[in-house]
């Protein structure tokens, strides 16, 4: 149901693979939040790329028939996705999405999680809920309106129409649009450059763009001092700026 595969210390693919759309159950969605949890307690957490098995579906979001149950067991699923959705949303290395077909509803707020996304030129994008008696999470609504702007997220939430990849990029909800036999490859390039960086100045970049809409001018301050003494006091930090002046000295006499 979900593949996990370590690459290497420091990447891990995930794969959702549930024929015959991939679809979201609360398994699912549990052995997700489950895995990024314990990847990101690990000192040294790897970037993860989520993707889906198969051509056709990088998910078809929620099992409809989980959702349209009762309200006795139709709500606490929903918990457990808001859960996964905080979860994504905390993970502080690369996340990223590698989106190989179908990815609607429940799916697209999967990969508004993600700091990167490649799709392949037959991925197709939207939330269909309007148009079957459905709503997403609330949490995933306001992340496409973070991500893409309000009105942009309006024409999606409001029609239920699916775009294509390519419409996908230019709205900003992809990254980079390739064939099918490249998406893999190039989102596994893209996951292993990303985690090169220095994944505490990463962790921290990620977590302003999390808490930054709702903080004032004084919490954002205090952010910034509080990162600036801790990146300043790094061993790490200070030899990356230091490689970065003797870069420029060289090329001043150059």
């Amino acid at each position: 149901m979900l593949r996990i595969d370590r690459a290497s210390p420091a990447l891990v693919r995930m794969t959702i693979d549930r024929p015959p759309a991939n679809a979201l159950t609360l398994d699912l969605i549990q052995a997700l939040t489950d895995a990024l949890i314990r990847l990101g307690e690990e000192a040294e957490a790897p970037a993860v790329i989520l993707t889906g098995a198969g051509e056709r579906f990088f998910s078809a979001g929620g099992d409809i028939r989980e959702i349209t149950t009762t309200a006795d067991t139709a709500l606490p699923r929903m918990r457990s996705f808001h859960r996964l959705l905080t979860v994504l949303e905390g993970y502080r290395c690369p996340l990223l999405c590698a989106v190989n077909g179908y990815a609607v509803g429940g799916a697209l707020e999967l990969v508004l999680y993600a700091d990167y996304v490649v799709a392949s030129e037959n991925a197709r994008f939207g939330f269909p809920e309007i148009n079957h008696g459905l709503l997403p999470a609330a949490k995933g609504m306001r992340q496409a309106m973070n991500r893409l702007g309000r009105r942009t997220a309006e024409r999606l939430l409001y029609s239920g129409e699916l775009v294509s990849a390519q419409e996908a990029r230019a709205m900003g909800l992809v990254d980079e649009v390739v064939g099918f036999q490249d998406v893999q490859n190039r989102t596994r390039i893209v996951a292993e450059a990303l985690r090169l960086k220095d994944m505490h100045l990463f962790s921290a970049i990620k977590r302003t763009f999390n808490d930054a809409t709702d903080m004032t001018d004084e919490e954002l301050e205090a952010r910034t001092l509080k990162d600036m003494q801790d990146y300043l006091s790094r061993e790490e930090t200070a030899v990356a700026r230091e490689q970065f002046l003797q870069r420029k000295a060289r090329q001043k006499h150059d």
